[in-house]
């Protein structure tokens, strides 16, 4: 597993945490202190704002699991990786996009920019 995978697996593993504690944990291992995350509809800089981004993307969509779509292309620094958000319960993929990470010396998410490929269109 290269330094792109173990970031990669660590940030699914962030959000796809469940309760405060363990979201809280997550973060703490998967981005550095400052770590951000951008996409189209939400801003986060630091643990606190980032476990509240994934709370309420768990709140907008119960019952579904962040998946990795493909493999995880990097080098220097940076990775893009492309994902579903997948309903457990009928197989459905409301959301998917690709991700583009920095990653700090430590092998933590120092950025997160996320390009949103597919969203729910509301009514």
């Amino acid at each position: 597993m290269t330094q792109y995978d173990t970031a990669v697996a660590r940030y699914f593993e962030a959000w796809n945490a469940t309760g405060p504690e363990a979201i809280a944990k997550a973060v703490a291992a998967a981005w550095t202190e400052d770590g951000g995350y951008t996409d189209p509809l939400a801003e986060a800089r630091g643990h606190e704002q980032l476990a509240a981004v994934i709370a309420g993307a768990q709140k907008q969509f119960p019952g579904c699991e962040f998946r990795l779509t493909g493999a995880v292309d990097g080098h220097h620094d940076m990775a893009r990786f492309s994902w579903e958000l997948v309903s457990t319960a009928d197989g459905s993929a409301p959301v998917a996009a690709t991700d583009v990470i920095t990653l700090a010396e430590d092998g933590r998410i120092r950025t997160v920019l996320g390009f949103l490929d597919r969203v729910p269109t509301t009514g």
